[in-house]
């Protein structure tokens, strides 16, 4: 097919080329003068298409000098980001999602909660989304999983800070698991999640109920374990193989709740019991993105644990931990003003990261003003002094004994890191220190980078996290 364009005319045969004088030989001067006259009218008409060409070029030129450059690079030269099309397809093809006709067989029932979090970081998402999932378990129904949302109705892509993003991702691009269509144990019959697509095709009717009702039931201020039991005892009384939390209708657990510990951690030991959590995992792109910069931030040892499970026997354990590594999330960029707003509102720790075995406890401050605010933002915006304070507090204790290697999360500025590293290198020898901003991610880690980070939190030696965000990392081995 691109033979004739790659071909270079010098080496082309044919008619049209032949009919072309090649020379001015003696005795063929009709040829010659009958071509003498054809190249000064070529000659003539070259000149004229040369001028013609230069000044369409010079107009042009003003053109783009006058501000067009600022259309193609934005606008035609823009390199959008990945929508992920293949996770999707491979959400479709699970095999609960074959046979519609199948879909109420062995008497199996549905829950979509349409009001689920949107438009919001993928900590705050996924602490909604994770209880969601455990209630939906407990009424023994399918829990219909939807995108990791930013914008449920728009287009392809949302808008933040002034950058397009996907405006909904696969939930398989994040996370693995009974949540996102995986397996139970094989004892266990609760009919595995399904996607909203199919859920739209098989359930056309059903049976809405408001949170906002349900909330009536269970009273103001009611603990995640009574809103669990509430909704449980509820949905028994209905027959409907379809049910559906109505869409504008309030969460089901409402945001405040996840900052309250004395309402959240009472339902922790049937979370932590559900297999929504014991077979929780991370997605694909966690482990790829991981293992491409794994010299950076845990180089590999010789030999690594391994894992033998019927699938797979002698395989290395992805999520045994990563000895030596001390893990920080660190905040920056929009913390630099919402720390102010925390203290303010006099906001505590986030509920999950203030179980009584940890070793750092939220104490409210004590004072007014400046005061009090500093207390705040050591705690959620630390200086360079204050971090490596701390640093050097975890490395001398027990829990730190062996610690080499650094990794910070961050969305910080690039000077400031530098100027972090400098001193964490100047208070200690560490082998090696990376943050969030020296990897290496495809297009498609770029957007989901987010789970790689929790990964790494959760295998880390020792993780020091931002008491006030909802980054849900329960270390591997933790016992709570």
């Amino acid at each position: 097919m691109f033979g004739g364009v790659l071909d270079s005319p010098r080496s082309r045969t044919g008619p049209d080329y032949d009919l072309l004088p090649t020379s001015e030989k003696p005795g063929t001067g009709r040829l010659a003068l009958g071509a003498s006259r054809w190249l000064k009218r070529r000659r003539n008409l070259v000149v004229f298409l040369g001028l013609t060409a230069s000044s369409i070029l010079v107009f042009f030129y003003l053109v783009w000098h006058q501000g067009a450059s600022e259309v193609v690079s934005k606008d035609e030269l823009e390199i959008l980001p990945p929508l992920y099309p293949e996770f999707h397809n491979a959400e479709l093809a699970l095999p609960q999602h074959s046979d519609p006709r199948q879909a109420f067989t062995d008497g199996k029932k549905y829950l979509w909660v349409a009001d689920h979090t949107q438009s919001s970081g993928w900590g705050n998402f996924m602490q909604d989304m994770m209880m969601n999932a455990v209630l939906v378990y407990a009424t023994g129904r399918s829990y219909v999983f939807d995108n990791y949302t930013w914008d449920r109705d728009g287009g392809d892509y949302a808008e933040y800070n002034g950058k397009k993003i996907p405006s909904r991702i696969p939930l398989s691009a994040l996370i693995s698991g009974p949540i996102v269509g995986g397996p139970f144990s094989d004892d266990d019959h609760t009919p595995r999640a399904v996607i909203k697509e199919y859920w739209d095709e098989i359930c056309p009717n059903k049976t809405i109920v408001r949170a906002d009702e349900i909330r009536k039931l269970h009273g103001e201020g009611a603990t995640a374990e009574k809103i669990i039991t509430t909704y449980v005892d509820h949905f028994a009384k209905i027959e409907d193989p379809c049910l559906e939390v109505e869409r504008h209708s309030g969460s089901i657990f409402h945001i405040f709740m996840f900052g309250t510990k004395e309402e959240m951690l009472p339902t922790w030991p049937r979370m932590s019991q559900s297999p929504i959590l014991q077979l929780f995992g991370w997605g694909p792109l966690a482990f790829s993105a991981f293992e491409t910069n794994r010299h950076l931030i845990s180089p590999a040892p010789l030999i690594a644990e391994y894992t033998t499970t019927r699938e797979c026997l002698h395989c290395i354990d992805p999520y045994a931990p990563l000895q030596g590594l001390l893990a920080m999330h660190i905040r920056r960029g929009d913390f630099i003003d919402h720390c102010v707003n925390l203290g303010n509102w006099g906001a505590g720790f986030n509920a999950f990261n203030s179980f009584p075995a940890f070793p750092d406890q939220w104490s409210p401050p004590q004072g007014e003003g400046d005061e009090r605010m500093a207390v705040y933002m050591k705690r959620c915006l630390p200086t360079i002094e204050q971090v490596v304070e701390k640093v050097e507090a975890v490395r001398q204790a027990r829990s730190g004994e062996g610690l080499k290697d650094i990794y910070i999360m961050t969305n910080g500025d690039r000077e400031w890191l530098k100027d972090l590293k400098a001193a964490l290198k100047k208070s200690y020898s560490w082998d090696h220190i990376s943050t969030s901003r020296d990897l290496v991610l495809t297009p498609e880690e770029k957007y989901v980078s987010q789970t790689m980070d929790m990964m790494i939190g959760q295998r880390a030696q020792v993780f020091i996290g931002n008491g006030v965000r909802p980054l849900f990392v329960v270390p591997a081995g933790a016992k709570l």
